[in-house]
């Protein structure tokens, strides 16, 4: 199986443009999505998804959408308003008030949680939504299940985008899927880059934005002293593909962008190619 997944669209952040940067970035990579072969069984949005929480930029969110060629499911970031998206959204499921909710499909389950604290810029997990993902846990202790979020709940190292382990939210998560075996994997966005980590034994992983990137930069940072750094760089539109092989579930990261190739399956390669088939077990 096949999920791809976008993030941090921001689109709306330059509200009175007809050739919005951002909608141009996400267009690119929906038509890269949709021509691949095959086809991914559907497509994760995960939060971010306007810039100002405005409802017009929820309508041409859904007009980007429309004719993408499978089922697309989306969880809410910081930068969302829930009123505004479930007018626009109304076919989403919500539990108590939250946009929570359960995706079946064999072998597997995805269980996507409504990370929005309204006012803050990091993440939040109230008791009502930890209430609602340990019964899901309870309900169902077999079937692999992939968590998906907009926040992720581990200390990325870009001091302004960072997450630490003493915020209640991370803690409150972390006891609900403590020693949950059948739950593999987070898949998250918010930090704006491909990154990876083990958090208390759950892999987790962060896809790049739509939207421009955020800058890798390490250093310390002084909030009253404006040193210049880099934030935002317009590194290009950016995606993930999450493959189900029965097993684990492998991230790869990609962009939407035009590229150079160097070499093809010709008849130059066919031998090597068959080769490498032949070394396989049962070949």
């Amino acid at each position: 199986m096949l999920i791809a997944q976008i993030t941090d669209i921001h689109l709306g952040f330059e509200p009175d443009s007809p050739g919005e940067f951002n909608r141009q970035r996400l267009d690119r990579t929906l038509a890269h999505l949709a021509a691949l072969n095959p086809l991914p069984a559907m497509l994760l949005l995960t939060g971010d998804l306007i810039d100002r929480g405005d409802i017009d930029s929820y309508r041409r969110l859904r007009e980007a959408l429309e004719d993408f060629p499978a089922p697309w499911h989306m969880a809410l970031g910081n930068h969302d308003d829930r009123a505004n998206f479930a007018e626009v959204f109304p076919e989403h499921e919500w539990a108590d008030g939250f946009l929570q909710y359960e995706l079946r499909t064999d072998p597997m389950r995805l269980l996507v949680l409504d990370t929005l604290e309204v006012g803050r810029h990091g993440g939040g997990f109230c008791d009502t939504r930890a209430r609602w993902l340990t019964e899901r846990l309870d309900e169902d202790a077999d079937t692999p299940t992939i968590i998906v979020q907009h926040h992720p709940p581990f200390e990325c190292g870009i001091p302004w985008m960072n997450t630490v382990p003493e915020e209640p939210w991370v803690k409150r998560l972390g006891a609900c899927l403590k020693d949950r075996d059948n739950v593999h994997t987070m898949v998250c966005g918010h930090i704006h880059r491909a990154s990876a980590s083990t958090w208390q034994g759950l892999e987790v992983v962060t896809t790049p934005s739509t939207a421009p990137q955020v800058a890798l930069e390490f250093a310390e940072i002084d909030t009253e002293v404006p040193d210049q750094r880099p934030l935002i760089v317009a590194d290009p539109p950016a995606y993930a593909l999450h493959f189900w092989n029965g097993r684990e579930l492998v991230t790869h990261w990609d962009t939407a962008e035009d590229r150079t190739v160097l070499a093809r399956y010709d008849q130059n390669l066919q031998s090597m190619i068959a080769h490498m088939f032949e070394e396989r077990p049962g070949a």
